[in-house]
């Protein structure tokens, strides 16, 4: 979720705050969009806190013309049902018709379970345990989407899954079962559309949370999300070493097919980033791909835009009504150090900057999708 709506990390595309709703998208600009392909994403997002319909129809074609063909939208249930049966579709409608004029998939991130926080679920429903939470109302909800949007093909139902379960392995067989049950009834109505979970992989391997992901190796497909960094949100890999992490994917998912949902290096040199390495990060993720791509479900890079300074705090996130996400509650730790350096690593990891002047690896990027086309 910006993420999950961490930002992954949570992470985890946050909700976008518009100045304008219209029922019809504005054409923006032409331009020339090459060959794309499904397979490769972005998180597509604006540098502003708020923005306009234009200024996203023009972000959106932007995204397209690098020749990606899927994004993440992060879509939560307390505000697409904010009372029981009656939908709100006012803020997805937009994003969804956004990715649709683009030729974009989309990977839906509908969160069940966001690290250690359940939901964000509806007033009307409370706060239940896993337990009591019902596979039917998650079905009707889910349905309800995929009825509307076609080109949702992927939905992940939990992320940061390993920090749900961290102390509280004794759930894990109640949430296999809640998830088989929505699984289930999920393929019947919309059999083409793939469902899986989403683990942090550095909070996996920081944190030695390897069985959890693999006791949770369920639905189609496994996703991560993969930051750089140690336990204090520092980068303290080399690109090289982070390409050897993400290959450790493939050693826990028991022949399943991988998804990469957020894939990031931030240029913020106050936790060790630089456009330099950012840069030589996403050749070595694109050579990840493509010697791994007939494994792979997606693989969608966090993200298009840096955000401003002091926009990017996730210790205390609203995300709709009174409802808000700690960021303690995704395993990230709470004391201000790390949380400052994590606000630091996010408003950093875009790959243009806040003031719309492209970093070395927005060039980057547009290269090695033109040469994995």
């Amino acid at each position: 979720m910006d993420k999950k709506i961490l930002g992954v990390l949570v992470g985890i595309g946050a909700i976008i705050a518009l100045s304008a709703v219209v029922l019809s998208i504005p054409s923006s600009q032409t331009i020339t969009i090459q060959e794309t392909n499904e397979k490769i994403g972005l998180v597509i997002n604006s540098p502003k806190q708020a923005t306009t319909i234009q200024d996203l129809d023009k972000i959106y074609s932007t995204a397209s013309s690098t020749g990606i063909g899927r994004s993440n939208v992060y879509l939560f249930w307390n505000l697409v049902e904010p009372e029981r049966g009656e939908f709100d579709w006012t803020q997805s409608d937009i994003l969804m018709s956004l990715n649709k004029k683009n030729d974009l998939k989309v990977t839906l991130y509908f969160s069940i379970i966001n690290g250690e926080t359940l939901g964000p679920f509806p007033n009307w429903i409370g706060k239940p345990p896993l337990l009591s939470l019902g596979d039917e109302r998650v079905v009707s909800v889910l349905d309800a989407i995929l009825s509307r949007y076609d080109i949702v093909d992927t939905v992940i139902i939990a992320g940061d899954t390993e920090s749900q379960f961290r102390f509280n392995e004794q759930n894990i067989p109640v949430y296999q079962n809640l998830f088989n049950e929505i699984y289930e009834q999920i393929k019947e109505k919309h059999p083409d559309v793939k469902i899986g979970n989403s683990f942090a992989l550095h909070q996996v391997i920081n944190k030695n949370l390897h069985h959890i992901v693999t006791e949770l190796t369920i639905g189609d497909f496994v996703a991560f999300s993969y930051f750089p960094v140690d336990t204090l949100n520092d980068i303290v890999k080399t690109p090289q070493e982070a390409k050897e992490e993400l290959q450790q994917i493939f050693d826990l998912v028991n022949g399943k097919k991988v998804g990469v949902f957020e894939l990031s290096w931030s240029t913020s040199d106050f936790v060790g980033g630089s456009e330099l390495s950012q840069a030589e990060f996403l050749e070595k993720s694109f050579e990840f791909y493509a010697e791994n791509e007939s494994e792979l479900e997606f693989f969608t890079w966090y993200r298009q835009f840096d955000k401003p300074m002091g926009t990017c705090s996730f210790e205390e996130h609203e995300i709709g009504d009174d409802t808000t996400l700690s960021i303690g509650g995704s395993g990230f730790g709470t004391s201000e150090h790390v949380i400052e350096r994590l606000n630091n690593y996010i408003c950093d990891a875009g790959l243009i900057d806040a003031n719309n002047t492209p970093k070395q690896s927005w060039n980057v990027f547009k290269k090695q999708i033109e040469m994995n086309n």
